[in-house]
């Protein structure tokens, strides 16, 4: 991505914060900043602390100790301020569910107090945006857990925030709805700072100019998602599919270049991955040697990353902290 945040004071200043319950810490000192312009990534297993920092940040839980900013006022002394800034998707959708969607959106948009003609302009933008315009007139109870989320995007859009936090929001969508809210949350990141947290790393990859992860509470990793992809142990691999079978001499000639750490057959005859070593690039000297020897091979490409790997490895080095497991 080529958008870049706005370099003003951080949307959303995170410092040093900390919630237990009880004799468990489900945050540790986490501190991070997003500015206007961009989208975060906020990553983790499950029980890491995501959802509660997430709370913290809009209001609706008190930290333990640590401070937020949301648009320049402080989150425990000026909440009302705070969340008329911000769009808030928590997790789960909560709604009426007797309402329809229309009834809903109208009701937040009163909680909000807009007149009558704002109101109706306010849910009609909302609907269109996250494309309702199908289910409007259903009671919520009556919709699928997609369209249930996206009432609840519809929401916490709707008075057109500049601050949103978003937790899980392509949660229980389908291909098409999920592509059609990561190209709502592009178009809206021009104007907006956008935290959301997800469990789909390819999310990750495709809407977010940077990613943090978290596990026992603790602040892991915060940087790009091109680093954290840089940090995969195939990142700059390159992958050959021969026509037949790999040659006899192939392992060994690809050993020799320079750089190559190592060369793993694959599960399937005639696959071959060629490692580099720390991530340097490769895949000149590979494809040079693939010619000098003339074999024959129907593809080669190089391997980016694998996310998974990465996340696995970042998220598992840290034993919780004695006290820390959840009863």
């Amino acid at each position: 991505m080529t958008r870049a945040a706005i370099k003003t004071e951080a949307a959303i200043k995170v410092i040093s914060l900390r919630k237990d319950f009880g004799a468990f810490t489900a945050v540790r000192d986490v501190s991070f900043e997003v500015r206007t312009g961009e989208v975060l990534g906020f990553l983790g297993p499950n029980g890491a602390g995501k959802s509660t920092t997430m709370k913290m940040i809009t209001g609706f839980l008190i930290p333990t100790r640590g401070r937020i900013r949301v648009a320049g006022f402080d989150v425990s002394r000026q909440p009302i301020e705070v969340k008329r800034r911000i769009g808030y998707l928590p997790e789960g959708a909560p709604a009426y569910d007797d309402m329809t969607a229309t009834a809903f959106l109208d009701f937040i948009a009163r909680v909000r107090g807009y007149n009558r003609r704002e109101r109706r302009e306010r849910v009609a933008a909302a609907i269109n945006k996250a494309n309702l315009g199908s289910v409007v007139h259903k009671p919520i109870e009556t919709l699928s857990k997609g369209f249930k989320r996206r009432v609840g995007l519809a929401q916490a859009i709707l008075h057109d925030p500049p601050i949103l936090v978003m937790d899980e929001p392509t949660d229980g969508l389908d291909p098409n709805q999920k592509h059609e809210v990561r190209e709502l949350i592009r178009e809206m990141a021009r104007n907006k700072a956008i935290l959301i947290s997800t469990h789909i790393l390819e999310e990750v990859d495709a809407i977010c100019d940077r990613a943090i992860i978290i596990a026992h509470g603790t602040l892991l990793f915060d940087d790009t998602p091109q680093q954290l992809l840089a940090m995969s142990t195939v990142h700059n691999a390159v992958k050959i599919r021969f026509e037949d079978e790999v040659p006899a001499a192939a392992e060994a000639c690809l050993r020799r270049l320079d750089e190559v750490a190592d060369v793993i057959f694959g599960i399937s005859a005639g696959h071959l991955t060629v490692l580099p070593d720390g991530g340097a690039s490769i895949v000149r000297r590979v494809t040079q040697l693939v010619r000098d020897e003339g074999w024959r091979i129907e593809e080669i490409y190089v391997e980016s990353g694998q996310l998974d790997e990465v996340f696995r490895r970042i998220t598992t080095r840290t034993e919780p902290v004695p006290g820390d497991i959840e009863p």
